[in-house]
């Protein structure tokens, strides 16, 4: 497979594994920034009301302090190039029901990735 011409620059990930939110709920505020500045993206989540704007948040933060601590310049100035969030184990527990009964439902997990790389 031939290398394209972006794929030799830099690129800076960070992930959260095992985030205990479902990942429909993450998805609907990472489509949200993808495509964004770290910087404008932090900013549009701050104002988000849901719980999964903070594990967001926390990501890009940890992607901006990775791209910091190798020597980059401007790091909140790079762009979230990929943003996904895969779904991870879910736990599965019981739920009592009428009549002796159980019902089974999942605590779903998440696999939250963020990609920076420069802007084009």
């Amino acid at each position: 497979m031939a290398k394209s011409v972006n794929d030799t620059e830099p690129r800076y990930v960070a992930k959260h594994r095992f985030a205990r939110i479902s990942p429909r709920k993450v998805r609907l505020l990472a489509d949200m920034v993808r495509g964004k500045t770290a910087e404008e993206a932090l900013t549009i989540l701050r104002f988000q009301p849901q719980r999964g704007a903070r594990f967001l948040e926390k990501v890009i933060k940890s992607a901006v302090a990775n791209a910091e601590d190798q020597d980059e310049r401007h790091a909140e100035r790079l762009v979230l190039r990929e943003v996904r969030v895969d779904q991870g184990p879910s736990l599965k527990r019981l739920r009592p029901r009428a009549r002796g009964a159980a019902s089974i439902y999942l605590r779903r997990m998440s696999h939250i990735t963020v990609v920076l790389a420069k802007g084009s």
